[in-house]
């Protein structure tokens, strides 16, 4: 489909869906159809996973010191098609169905990169194979429609980057593969994967409402809402069984999948604010879907940039395990397992709520609060060492 094209049937969407205004408690009710359809399916797959043998054994480089099953990502994923399936059925969410095919190639995408990740947690996989898939999950959404093909400069006086189908598949690859593997790579305590991506999806369903909002109930904004509201949910009902101390371990087949399911709501949004809504001058608001990507994924960026330069340093491939991740690092000065978890999730909300809040309150009052965050998170994650120079009271234990 060529860029005007694109275009063509974003207005036509737009014109579709004006007037519906913003289905706020059907959002609700996916959201809870999510984490409640995940929170039992869990219990199921825990059993099965101990009974196939999918269980994961302590390793040296490992947190846990139990036998723990994995496979949690089916659960999740099982949450998140029975709540999508119920939007369907919903009068005032199923028109996000019938105009664009967004939600389906999620799904798809989704299916796939569990599936991988499933084999993975049983079986194991070396990581060419599994970054071949995650191309291939990400081309499958690619195939069916789902690509980020604007993209707004802040030069030139606001442009618009209309990406061809080329390009935008290529850059929508890229995005998608590198969530997957930033998400991954954060997955290494109890609660820590499940809890950035209920943080994350949390944030980007606000954004999302936002422009529904703005758009007056524009149909080509509905699936990345409903996609967020279903990711939050099962994030939400999977953190009972994996929070410290874990009943189950999500696996690659969890971790993969909150990181291709955050892609693809960015990639959905992307194209959803037109410069009619805002005008140019207001680029801030026409950056902000990646401006909220870069903030709700910096923390786990960081931590895949800094692990491939480590090991590509000494010589290892990029996807050699070690005990240097983010979280490592925050246990070795002192913190607790919960604390490090707590402290993870702290980072992550005050970007990502930072981001979403610049679009739509005062910006002085958003960056004010958002040092606040972020100095109250540094002071916080330097306790331990801070205490260790004996420049903070140890309190009693």
């Amino acid at each position: 489909m060529a860029p005007t094209d694109l275009l063509a049937q974003t207005d036509v969407l737009a014109q579709i869906g004006r007037g519906a205004g913003v289905p706020y408690r059907e959002l609700l009710l996916v959201l809870l159809t999510a984490a409640l359809a995940t929170y039992l399916m869990t219990g199921v797959i825990r059993v099965l996973a101990v009974r196939l043998g999918a269980v994961s054994i302590p390793r040296e480089r490992d947190v846990h010191r139990a036998p723990t099953p994995r496979l949690g990502g089916i659960g999740i994923y099982v949450g998140l098609l029975a709540a999508l399936l119920f939007a369907n059925q919903l009068p005032a969410l199923t028109r996000g169905f019938e105009y664009t095919r967004d939600v389906m190639a999620a799904l798809i995408g989704g299916a796939v990169i569990v599936a991988i990740g499933v084999v993975d947690d049983r079986w194991g996989l070396d990581a060419l194979t599994k970054f071949v898939g995650q191309v291939t999950a990400a081309a499958l959404m690619v195939l069916l429609g789902s690509s980020w093909y604007l993209v707004y400069l802040p030069w030139g006086g606001g442009q618009t980057l209309i990406l061809d189908p080329l390009q935008a598949g290529l850059f929508t690859v890229l995005i998608t593969v590198v969530m997957i593997n930033a998400m991954n790579f954060i997955d290494g305590l109890d609660g820590l994967a499940a809890g950035v991506g209920l943080i994350a999806a949390a944030a980007m369903l606000i954004f999302s409402l936002g422009i529904l909002h703005d758009q007056g109930g524009d149909v080509g904004a509905y699936p990345p809402a409903m996609i967020a509201a279903a990711l939050a949910g099962a994030c939400l009902g999977f953190l009972p069984h994996n929070f410290q101390p874990a009943r189950i371990f999500m696996g690659d087949s969890g971790a993969m999948l909150i990181g291709l399911l955050l892609a693809a709501v960015s990639i959905n949004a992307s194209g959803r604010i037109p410069l009619s809504a805002y005008g140019t001058r207001d680029l801030f608001a026409l950056l902000s879907p990646i401006i909220l990507v870069a903030a709700v994924m910096f923390i786990p960026m960081l931590d895949l940039l800094m692990a491939v330069v480590r090991r590509v340093r000494a010589g290892r491939s990029p996807f050699s395990p070690d005990k240097l991740h983010l979280h490592h690092r925050l246990l070795h000065i002192g913190h607790s397992h919960r604390r490090a978890v707590l402290l993870i999730y702290l980072w992550v909300g005050v970007l990502a709520f930072g981001a979403v809040g610049s679009s739509v309150l005062d910006r002085f009052v958003v960056v004010t609060l958002v040092a606040a965050g972020l100095v109250f998170a540094l002071v916080v994650t330097a306790v331990p060492v801070l205490r260790e120079r004996g420049l903070t009271p140890r309190g009693r234990h």
